[in-house]
């Protein structure tokens, strides 16, 4: 059985049988509390040439937590973050994937690819060129796939045009992919667009599945009461004090709160679950917890 259709199978079975795949939680906070330094460009990804075995630690203990899905250290090994640097993208990228395919090594665990927005998540007004933007995604996806990737995982996705690059790319070279967006408190995405409007599209272009990341606990609950999740969808929310900082993202929400919050929107059925900035492995494992009480 191909890996493709292998992993096309299990996300059919966790929409039918009703129990959500259990995504991995925060990478980056967490190899902050492990006093690896942050790069101004790169965030996190340094690590995985400088720090490689706290990363695989780190994957090790969501996946003794209950992960199915593991995501790599990639968020930001895309070529236009790492040109402003004296890295080199195909060797992070490389690297990241031998890590967590090492930490998934003799498991069933899926790997997901992390390809993060361009330019800074939370960037409204944009400084590179159409052309940068879509070569940016093309060699990043490719580079994921090359490597190991299970499917892609495209992270925090809020302009418009990035989530058309990346839709039409993997839909008409048959990558497998989640197309996460991160949304407001008016749920638009950072394009200005309304958040429907955007999962409309979207679904054009046969995802595994439409998420909703980094953003807040209050403003999912928002998306949950307002739309008809009525199509294969997952989330990772933002457990972090708010504070948006790069230097030093702390919890703000408990693994108890989070797990009580996740078992609230169980009733729609989500394909994954799984917890972002601010999280940790004990968040997956009362995750992990609940589901199976």
């Amino acid at each position: 059985m191909s890996k493709n259709l292998e992993n096309r199978l299990l996300f059919e079975e966790a929409k039918n049988n009703g129990k959500p795949l259990i995504l991995d939680g925060a990478m980056g906070s967490l190899l902050q509390q492990h006093n690896v330094p942050v790069d101004s460009h790169l965030w996190m990804s340094k690590a995985n040439i400088d720090y490689p075995e706290i990363i695989k630690n780190i994957h090790h203990q969501y996946i003794e937590a209950g992960a199915d899905i593991i995501t790599t250290n990639t968020f930001r090994t895309n070529p236009a973050a790492v040109k402003k640097s004296d890295s080199i993208s195909e060797e992070l990228v490389k690297q990241a994937l031998f890590i967590a395919q090492n930490s998934a090594r003799n498991t069933k665990v899926i790997i997901a690819g992390s390809n993060p927005p361009a330019e800074d998540c939370y960037q409204k007004k944009r400084t590179l060129s159409n052309d940068e933007i879509e070569n940016n995604h093309k060699a990043h996806i490719d580079l994921l796939i090359k490597y190991g990737s299970d499917f892609i995982l495209n992270e925090t996705q809020s302009q418009l045009d990035e989530i058309e690059i990346i839709c039409k790319y993997c839909y008409s070279n048959k990558i497998q992919y989640v197309l996460s967006l991160y949304v407001n408190e008016e749920l638009k995405i950072l394009s200005g667009e309304d958040v429907k409007d955007v999962i409309d599209f979207i679904l054009n272009y046969k995802p595994l599945a439409i998420g909703f990341n980094c953003t807040t606990i209050s403003t999912f609950l928002d998306i949950y009461r307002n739309i008809e999740l009525d199509f294969s969808w997952g989330m990772y929310l933002n457990c972090g004090d708010g504070s948006f900082s790069n230097v030093n993202i702390k919890c703000g929400v408990s693994p108890t709160e989070y797990a009580q919050i996740i078992k609230n929107i169980l009733d729609n059925s989500p394909l994954f679950v799984g917890a972002c900035c601010g999280s940790s492995p004990e968040h997956i494992k009362k995750l992990k917890v609940m589901l199976d009480g």
